[in-house]
This record gives C-alpha cells, structure tokens and sequence, in this order.
C-alpha cells in the first residue's frame, strides 16, 4: 500500500471514529441504523467484486461497529457496585476483542488477490533444482510408501528433483534409548524404511537426536542436501503429480520470493464433519483460511507457510538459520522471520496434495491445541507488532493471525456472562430493551452480514460456531498455560490413520454435558427471574436468548462427539472415469465405469449386461488421463449389489507387486483437478433460519441418542494400523 493509500485510509478511520461517537436520539439512531443496513443489502450483491464495493461495505459495516463499541464504552459502564463493575469490564473488553478482530480481520480480506500459475521455461537448464522433504515420525510404512511414490512422480526433470525421507522415528537416539521393546521398534523402523527407500529410488536420512521436533528435522536435513528450492510436505500428504509445474515458475519470476503455499486439502473428513454427516455437503472447516483468508494475506505480502505443501527457497531459509525452532509453531514462526527479513511470499489457491486429518476429536484436539499455544507464542514471544522489518499491513495481517487463537477465551466468556447476571444478579450490560434494539440489534446484524458478505462460499458460519465452541473447551486451559510460561508448550504428533470399529462416545465429552447442564440451569433460574421480577423483564428476556443460543451449541456439539465407525483405512474418492475390467482366465472384457476409488479399493459400474460375479484373474486397465500412460491392476471382487441403474462392484486391488501400487497411487492422488472440483460442489452457506433450524434438530437428536448410549454402556476403543 502506498504511502498516500496509507494516510488515506488513516484519515478516513479517524473521521468514521468522530462521526460514529456523535450522540443521537433513538429515532435518529433508528433512522441511521436502518438505512446502513440497507445500503449494506445493495452492495451485497457485489459479493464476488473485488474493488470499491467490497470497501464500501465493509466500511459501511465498520461504522455501525464503531459506533456500538463507542456506545458500550461511554454509555454503558457504570459503577454501581465492585463485582458488578468487574464483571461488566470483563464482557466489555471481551466484545471489543470480537471489534478488534473485525476490524483486522476486514482490513485482511479488502483486497484478496488470487494468483495464476506461471509457465516454467521450456529450457530444462534454467529450471531449480528442487529437494523434496517429506518429514516423518511413527507413521507407517503402508502410508509413507504412498507418499513417496507420488513424491517421486512429479512431473519435473529427474535430474533436478531429489526426494528425502526425513525420519525421525529411527533416529540415534531412539534405536539407543532405555527402553528395550522402544528400541527395538525404532530399530526395525530404520532398517525397514532404509530397504524401501533404496528400493523406490528415495534418499533416506534421519539424526542423532530429536532435537526441535518438526523444524529440527528439517534443519537436520539442510545440512544433508543442496537443492536450490525445498518442497515440503507431510508424510500423509500425497502430492499431484503437476505440483511443481504449478508453483516452481513463481521463484523464477520473483527472485527475492521465499515462498509459495497452496492450500492443504483432504480427502477424509474430519471428526466434526464425518459425525454430523456433512463432508462434502459444506465447504471443508480449512476452506475459509485457505479458500479466502489466504488470498488476503497474499495482497499484503503476508501468506504465511503452513507446514506441508509449500516451496520455499534455500538461500532464504540460510539466510534465517533455517526453520524456526522457537514455537511449536514452526511454519508460521518462519515465515514471520523472513518477511521481517525483507522475503516475499505468495500463495497459489489451487489444491495440489490430498492429505488425511485427524479421524476423531481427541486426536483433532491435539492438532488444535499445537495451532493455538503456538501463535499465542508467537503473539506474546515475537509479537508482529514489534518487527522492525515489515510493512504496518504485514504486522496487521499477523497480529490477525495470531489474536484469533485467543477465541477460546472470548468463548468462554460469552458462554458464562448470562449467568452473572440471571444468577448472581450482576448488571453486567446496562442497557434498557430500546438500546439494544438500537444498538446492539444493528451490531450484531452488521456482524452477521459482513461474515457472509466475506465468507458465505467457503464456510457454514454456524457450523464454524460449532467447531470454535468445541475448541474452546479444551484450547481454553492450554492457551492459560502459554500466558503463564510462553516457552512451556512441546510439539504433539497428530496421531493418524486411526480406524474406528463402532460407534462410541468420545472421552472429551464430560466437559459438554457440564456446559449443557449448566446452561440449562442458567435458563431455567432466568425464567423464575422472569417471573418474579416483571421489573426487569426487558433486560431478563435477552439474557435468556443469549442463554437459548448457548445451549443449542453446545447441544449441537454433542453429534460430533459420538464417534461414528471408519472402517476404511484410505478413504474412498469420487473418479468417474471409464476402463475396461478384464478376465484373464476366459480373456474375455467388460467395460465398466469406476465411481470411487481409494489405493485399497474401488467401486464400479459394470455398463455390460452378461457379467460373470464368480469371475477370477480379472484385472481392471484403462489409461491414466493425467499421465497418459496405461495401467493394468489385478482386482478381487469383494461385493456386488443391484440398483436400478444397473449392477455395481466393490473390488479390492492387488498393490502387492510395486508397479501396480505405482499405478493405482497416480490414478488415486495424481489427479489434482478432481480436488478442485470436490471443493466447487461444496454447497455455500444456508444462512440464518436454516442454519439454526440445522443447530436445534441437531441438538435435539443427540441429546437423546447420547442419553440412550449412555445408559447402554456403547464404548469403543481406539486401534492405530
């Protein structure tokens, strides 16, 4: 942004801040109110605009913001007693944190800027040569050998593309530790993986210790390699095979550019999604930061690394003693030090790897806890605010970043303050029934509208509601324990591939059933408040639908801790595509339509009508659109069942021979066009009535099926393969 942009912008706040502190009567504010919010409802159709319509809005939004947290501020806060006042401090710094994240939050999204690819040269000589890091710690070799596989098939010069193993589960110190059955296991481990590397054509390296966890490894492996750029990416994450033709061209256009990320897409659905029964129907939970915040970000030259699936160039990364070791954080705490450092980065929103995430909420937990004490170290130990080297829209661009982990706070808030005032009689909120229609009813509108304004595509905002309520119960405690040691938090391994036999109740749902209770109780002592004190009725009344909503998240909630079975180990994916099952024993050829297919499997169509189900030695061929190249995989038929449209078969391939994995690893994850379309049938947000109408049903229908589990002892345990 350029200096004359900047003060502009400066001067045009300071002026909404003076108009927005001018008092008016009720009418007026009505009057003010409503034709805001209408004008709002004009430019809403100018969602997809990029330019002044988006300022308009979101500036029209900021005023009516600005001006409820100035009307809170002066007119609202009183001192009538010590605990009252304290607990209305509490609610008022904590709304002018949700005002706060607005405000930097809106500024993100002003311009989001969406980037193409750029060509690599045909001249094979001027091309970088890349190293690919794929950092692995206890996950299988079932899982890794896909990876690599992919990693090795990239489309890019064989001469100029090195694939490495980092393995930090064989590691000096792990095959020498006290533990003799430990020992051994990392021994087997190291001896094992080193075989598969040698046999695929991958370089394995591993170190002395586990030092630094993820960025020590990483470090580990910069001493070992020389490659001009680093591809990282995550042992579960299997790479397109366009990956590098797609992001490679980026570092030859920008030569001070240390950075290109694309979004992490996964072809399972995570705990909440896979137990309410949403995958694929809403806009993956990632897809608001990957599909709209990024896109911010990279406007203001502040897309951050996100751990996986990401290029970044060497001689940045010297530059800084490579990967940051200081948070648990080690992606985004690295790119915060090269762009203090002068380094540009850019984000390239096109999916090009399919990853697994965690399958159940303890092991999502896990992985949120990490992302939140790890910018909330960042925050508090290299607070954006204070680098020297960055653009004031960078340090705004991180601090977005970082403040928005402290959620779990404001949360918790949010959840209790009804209950200081229907239960303790605090007056926490001093405002009559006409103030808040004139004011808080248009805040929380303008709130509301500007979250789909901006996010409408990419998230369910009630289902986001969701999964912040579920965070805070637990990321609450672990965000204390960073504002009380900065340096406490170690890295946690996200657990993966986890296969779920049975349905059973997750062992982190004790706290909900408390906030439930808890909740209901709340309402139940406002309404004999309700009752009894007719007097305070119009302050009673929205205190008891604030408590309403509470409970139907929390209610809501409860789906997506009754663990829902997964008995399939790589989940199965759309491919719609045409090939040819043969039998080998009769050579005789049917054509067939493949619906699904994971590595393990496939579910197809058979378009002939004289197919024999006892049929052996078939094989399913056909040619890879992507790669052009043919394949041949033997497959068992394992089910069949009769629908109107004809006779489909679930069949199960034979991987155990190399070049047969090899093929169906290309035709399962080499297609990256296919992750882009899955994101495109997402459907956007429903909106209010239908959002909350989800909420309540949801709610209500766990409520029970959680009081029947219960009391019928449905229990399960947890197997790793």
């Amino acid at each position: 942004m350029s200096s004359a942009a900047s003060k502009i912008l400066i001067l045009s706040l300071m002026l909404a801040g003076f108009l927005a502190s001018v008092p008016v009567d009720a009418t007026t504010q009505i009057l003010l109110s409503v034709c805001i919010i209408g004008l709002m409802l004009s430019l809403s159709k100018y969602a997809e605009h990029k330019g002044k319509a988006r300022l308009y809005y979101l500036g029209l939004c900021t005023f009516v913001v600005m001006r409820y947290i100035l009307w809170r501020f002066f007119y609202t806060i009183e001192f009538n007693e010590l605990a009252s006042f304290v607990a209305s401090i509490v609610l008022f710094l904590t709304e002018a944190y949700v005002v706060y994240m607005f405000l930097i939050s809106s500024f993100v999204s002003l311009r989001p800027i969406e980037r193409a690819a750029v060509p690599l040269p045909i001249d094979e000589s001027l091309l970088p040569s890349v190293d690919v890091f794929i950092p692995s710690y206890d996950e299988e070799q079932s899982l890794l050998v896909i990876t690599l596989i992919a990693a090795l098939n990239m489309r890019y010069p064989k001469e100029k593309l090195n694939v490495y193993l980092l393995d930090d589960g064989g590691t000096l110190a792990k095959r020498r530790q006290s533990d003799v059955l430990a020992a051994q296991k990392a021994g087997i481990r190291h001896e094992s993986l080193q075989q598969l590397c040698s046999e695929l054509g991958v370089i394995y390296l591993t170190r002395e210790r586990n030092d630094h966890a993820k960025a020590g490894n990483l470090n580990a492996a910069l001493l070992k390699t020389s490659g001009d750029l680093i591809l990282v990416i995550d042992a579960d994450h299997v790479p397109a095979v366009d990956f590098l033709q797609q992001t490679v061209g980026h570092f030859l256009q920008d030569k001070k550019l240390f950075l290109v990320q694309t979004p992490h897409f996964f072809i399972n659905p995570d705990p909440i999604e896979k137990n309410l029964d949403l995958y694929q129907h809403m806009p993956a939970e990632n897809y608001m930061f990957y599909g709209a915040v990024q896109l911010g970000l990279d406007f203001w030259n502040a897309s951050f690394f996100c751990g996986s699936a990401a290029v970044l160039r060497r001689s940045a990364l010297q530059e800084s003693n490579g990967f940051s070791c200081v948070t648990v954080t080690e992606d985004a705490e690295t790119a915060l030090t090269l762009h203090n450092k002068g380094w540009r980065s850019r984000y390239y929103k096109y999916p090009l790897i399919s990853g697994l995430q965690p399958e159940t909420f303890s092991s999502f937990m896990t992985q949120r806890m990490r992302w939140a004490q790890g910018m909330v170290q960042i925050f508090l130990l290299q607070n954006p605010a204070l680098q020297s080297g960055m653009s004031w829209p960078q340090k705004i661009s991180y601090l977005s970043n970082c403040s928005f982990w402290f959620f779990p706070l404001s949360r918790m808030v949010f959840a209790l303050a009804p209950a200081a005032y229907l239960i303790f009689g605090l007056y926490v909120y001093n405002a009559s029934l006409l103030d808040l229609l004139t004011y808080t009813m248009p805040y929380l509108l303008a709130l509301v509208m500007s979250s789909g304004y901006l996010f409408a595509k990419v998230r369910w905002s009630f289902i986001s509601n969701i999964y912040e309520t579920m965070q805070s119960m637990y990321s609450f405690g672990a965000i204390i324990e960073v504002l009380k040691n900065p340096k406490s938090p170690t890295f946690g391994v996200t657990p993966k591939s986890e296969i779920l036999s049975e349905d059973f109740i997750s062992p982190l749902s004790k706290p909900f059933y408390w906030m439930i209770v808890l909740t209901a109780l709340i309402f139940c002592i406002g309404c004999v408040r309700f009752y009894w004190f007719p007097e305070e009725r119009s302050l009673i009344m929205p205190a008891l639908f604030w408590t309403s909503f509470n409970f139907i998240f929390y209610a809501a909630s409860l789906g997506a801790l009754l663990e829902r079975k997964q008995r399939r180990a790589s989940p199965r994916l759309p491919a719609n595509f045409e090939a040819t099952l043969q039998n080998r024993q009769n050579n005789t050829a049917m054509n067939v339509y493949v619906c699904d297919i994971s590595v393990g499997g496939a579910s197809i169509k058979v378009l002939d009508n004289n197919f024999n189900l006892n049929a052996k030695h078939l094989v399913l061929c056909g040619i890879n659109a992507v790669t052009g190249e043919s394949f041949n995989v033997p497959v068992e038929i394992k089910d069949s069942w009769q629908r109107s449209e004809g006779l489909f078969l679930g069949v199960q391939f034979d991987t155990s021979a190399r070049h047969n994995l090899r093929a169906v690893v290309l035709l399962v994850h080499g297609d990256s066009r296919r992750w882009q379309q899955t994101i495109e049938r997402a459907s956007p947000d429903p909106g209010f009535t239908q959002g909350m109408y989800f909420l309540a049903k949801t709610g209500i229908v766990y409520i029970v099926r959680y009081i029947f589990m219960y009391f019928s002892g449905k229990s399960s345990k947890i197997r790793t393969v």
